[in-house]
C-alpha cells in the first residue's frame, strides 16, 4: 500500500507551493509523532532534506516523502483537503486508525 493524495489536495499543495515560491526542490512530508488526545498526531510540512529510510511517492506531480516509521501508521492512507463554509484544511483518511479525537488531529492505532 502506498500513501495517496485526494484530487482537492494534489490542487491545494500545488497552490501552497506557487504562494510560498517553493521550488522543485522542496516536497510534501507526512508523517506522525507521539502526542495529542488520542495518543499519535499527524505532521504535514513542506521540507528539502530527505532521509536514508524516507519513502518517496510522485502523486500527480507532488513530491511526497514519509520517514520509515511514520510510514508503518500511514500505509493506506490518503489525504484529502476539504472545504467548510469561508475556510478549508488537510484531513487525513487513515485506516489503521482505530480511533480519532474530535478535532481529526491526532489517532491511535
Amino acid at each position: 500500500m502506498a500513501l495517496t493524495l485526494s484530487e482537492e489536495a494534489v490542487k491545494q499543495v500545488k497552490k501552497l507551493k506557487e504562494e510560498q515560491q517553493l521550488g522543485d526542490e522542496v516536497f510534501l512530508r507526512m508523517g506522525v509523532k507521539g502526542g495529542g488526545c488520542s495518543g499519535m498526531s499527524y505532521a504535514l510540512e513542506f521540507d528539502s532534506e530527505k532521509g536514508p529510510h524516507d519513502k518517496e511517492f510522485d502523486i500527480d506531480g507532488v513530491k511526497v516523502v514519509c520517514d520509515k516509521k511514520s510510514y508503518l501508521y500511514l500505509t493506506g492512507t490518503t489525504l484529502d483537503y476539504v472545504k467548510q463554509g469561508l475556510t478549508g484544511g488537510f484531513t487525513f483518511v487513515n485506516p489503521q486508525a482505530k480511533s480519532a479525537c474530535g478535532c481529526g488531529e491526532s489517532f491511535s492505532v
